[in-house]
This record gives C-alpha cells, sequence and structure tokens, in this order.
C-alpha cells in the first residue's frame, strides 16, 4: 500500500461544473493508484462544502431509490440535529453529499487546485495538493471512470455545543488506469470496476451563519 490506502479511483463526474452551494440545499483485482488521503495513515483529512440551503426542514427519512437515507443507528443523532437546526433536511443533504463525492474526486484526480481549494479547509486542501505533487514527481497520470454509486446513507451523527457530525458511508464501484510519464499503463483497469466502500464524515459549526458543511475527515470502512 502506498501513503494513499485503499482504492479510490477516480471519475469523470456527471456533476463537473457544478458548484457544491447550488448542489447542496436545493431540491433537485488490480493495484491501482490509491486517491484520496486517508485519516488512519495520518495524511489530513479532505473537507469538502455541503449547503444546507433554505428551505424548510422535512422529514429526517426522505426516501432515497432504496427507502432512507439513513442507516437506524443514526437516528437519534439526526434527531437531535433537527432539534437545533431546523433547516435541517436529510434527503437534500443526501443530494449534496452524493455530488460532493463525485466533485472531490473529479478534482483531486485531475489535480484541480482551484477547485479543492474552494471544497476544502486548510489542512484538507494542503492533504490533497500534497497528494497531487507527489503523483505528478512521479509523472504519473489518472484515467478514471465512476461506473455508479451504489449506495450512500448516513451512518452516524455526532453533536457537541460547537459542531455536527455527519458520516455518510459511499460504496461504489469505479474503474481506472494509472499512466507514467511516457503515456504506459502502469496500474489499473478501464474494463474492470473495483467497489469502494468508506466513509466520509462532514462538519458544520452549530449556529453558524455560514450554511455549508465541510468534509472533515475519510476512512476505509
Amino acid at each position: 500500500m502506498t501513503a494513499f490506502s485503499i482504492v479510490l479511483l477516480a471519475m469523470i463526474a456527471a456533476f463537473l461544473g457544478m458548484r457544491l452551494y447550488s448542489v447542496l440545499g436545493k431540491r433537485t483485482g488490480h493495484e491501482q493508484e490509491p486517491v484520496l488521503p486517508r485519516r488512519d495513515e495520518r495524511a489530513p483529512p479532505a473537507p469538502v462544502r455541503l449547503d444546507d440551503g433554505d428551505a424548510p426542514s422535512a422529514p429526517i427519512g426522505a426516501p432515497d431509490t432504496s427507502g432512507l437515507v439513513y442507516e437506524p443507528a443514526a437516528e437519534i443523532g439526526l434527531r437531535q440535529l433537527l432539534a437545533t437546526d431546523r433547516n435541517f433536511d436529510a434527503g437534500r443533504f443526501m443530494e449534496g453529499a452524493e455530488a460532493a463525492y463525485r466533485m472531490i474526486l473529479e478534482a483531486y484526480w485531475k489535480g484541480d487546485r482551484d477547485t479543492l481549494r474552494d471544497l476544502c479547509d486548510d489542512d484538507s486542501y494542503e492533504a490533497f495538493v500534497e497528494a497531487i505533487e507527489a503523483r505528478d514527481a512521479r509523472g504519473e497520470k489518472l484515467e478514471n471512470r465512476l461506473i455508479g454509486i451504489e449506495s450512500a446513507k448516513i451512518v452516524a451523527v455526532e453533536m457537541d455545543r460547537k459542531e455536527a457530525r455527519v458520516t455518510v458511508r459511499y460504496q461504489a464501484d469505479i474503474s481506472a488506469v494509472t499512466r507514467d510519464a511516457d503515456g504506459k499503463m502502469i496500474a489499473g483497469s478501464m474494463s474492470d470496476a473495483s467497489r469502494t466502500d468508506d466513509l466520509w464524515t462532514f462538519r458544520r459549526a452549530i449556529g453558524s451563519d455560514d450554511p455549508n458543511w465541510l468534509l472533515d475527515e475519510i476512512e476505509a470502512a
């Protein structure tokens, strides 16, 4: 394993060009280049912005195609969050969380520092840039594609006096190829997809006027 364990490969996102603020809060078997800094490997976590929006809150069990957008274990925490922030809507949050997943990965794999700067806090931005620079130093490029997000659900909610933290579990199929400076494929396959299973934790200051959520950490599920 390299310094960025687990295979979260790249994507050509369906949400290219979208800004997280415009999305969140509105209804609407091969070795491969590891892609995201992992908290358990001490790389600084990688934050992203999510926006609750201004619409009134809906029931926390807003359905998705598979039923609820949260696991039963998260319900108590969600109710506590809803009691604190009446504008929070789990269904709307998850729409944005899926977009955030796509956009952050897209920016990282493309080496899009401007987008990462806009989506990340300082520590997370530095972690991504460090990974991009290491990849560039090796002369490697990623050619990646998201096959699909099979599942995305809230699995935990934590509250304290200053901050709310919402953890989302993503299961996705991603294919990827890593090429060297000469364009030779050195890892991966565009025909075989790998299943990823990861936990992304978003945080937001309680009572803040800023509606954005930041991706606080990423771990393997």
